[in-house]
């Protein structure tokens, strides 16, 4: 894998891993609903840029109901249940809940597509639903509280497989990025229903929770994509898409030195358990189908 390549893969994978704490940094002066529809109008913006310089063409009418449908799931819903987890999760253990993604991919390829699925499958799967359990109620140093939060990020990590599963054929047919700028198009219009309140609150909020929101919008929001693209283009999407299992681990770390946020001990090993059934799943348990895995784009967890 040559320097460029690997250029892109750090240039998409630290904007992805620092979304988390950027959601907590924009929460201070946002609601979630705001945040979220302030961060998809940027990155709306951006994909217009896009399209006007690249001449991207609208897709065909036909395919408009199926591309409104899946950016309803993973653009609006998706974000929408996360940074409402994100008032009471930090960004650590958010970003280790998202993580359990793949999983969910995997078993929705199981029912929809009959894929095989072997032993080790099936214990990867067990292992990162305990792991999420444990984040689930470890939420909090010193405690058992069940945490709803925690449940909201996890119902984001099932839509956005969703839309993962049933975007094959239009992905195919638009090529990854177009299909993402239409993606994103189609779930801010939705959000729009977020706008009373919107231009008041920007005015109170604090100019950095501001460009936290700017930030998510243009980089983890737009940006990541071209150079995640770019990195797809140039080497096999199994390599390039085992680097994002280090995304929680620099999601911490970022918290950490942007927020000061340090997870409770039982958040952290609910979190690597989790990491580690993600793993199996991915790796001794998945099928291959028609030459390749479709589950590895499932990976491909954009925030």
């Amino acid at each position: 894998m040559d320097s460029r390549v690997l250029l892109a893969i750090g240039l998409t994978i630290l904007p992805w891993a620092s979304a988390f704490a950027g959601i907590r940094a924009g929460l201070q002066d946002y609601s979630p609903a705001h945040l979220t529809l302030l961060r998809f109008l940027v990155a709306s913006a951006v994909m217009v840029g896009y399209a006007l310089l690249t001449r991207m063409p609208l897709p065909e009418r036909r395919d408009w109901p199926s591309l409104f449908m899946l950016g309803f799931l993973g653009i609006t819903v998706y974000h929408t249940a996360l940074n409402f987890g994100q008032v009471t999760v930090k960004a650590g253990p958010a970003a280790l809940l998202i993580a359990v993604g793949p999983v969910f991919v995997a078993l929705m390829s199981l029912y929809f597509f009959r894929e095989r699925f072997s032993t080790w499958g099936w214990l990867g799967i067990a292992v990162a639903f305990l792991g999420v359990a444990l984040i689930a109620v470890g939420n909090h140093p010193g405690s058992f509280q069940l945490e709803p939060g925690a449940l909201l990020i996890v119902l984001s990590a099932f839509v956005t497989s969703v839309y993962f599963v049933f975007q094959r054929s239009l992905v195919k047919k638009y090529n990854p990025l177009n299909f993402t700028a239409y993606s994103i198009w189609a779930g801010t219009l939705p959000l729009l229903a977020f706008w009373p309140g919107l231009v008041s609150e920007m005015q109170a909020a604090s100019a950095q929770a501001t460009w936290s929101v700017v930030y998510l919008g243009v980089l983890p929001g737009g940006l990541s994509y071209l150079t995640w693209n770019y990195a797809l283009s140039r080497a096999s999407a199994s390599k390039v898409t085992s680097f994002l299992y280090i995304s929680p681990v620099l999601a911490i770390l970022i918290a950490y030195i942007w927020l000061r946020e340090v997870p409770g001990v039982l958040a952290l090993v609910g979190g690597g358990i989790a990491l580690a059934g993600v793993i199996i799943v991915n790796t001794l348990g998945k099928v291959i189908q028609n030459g390749t895995d479709d589950r590895q784009s499932a990976i491909d967890h954009r925030q």
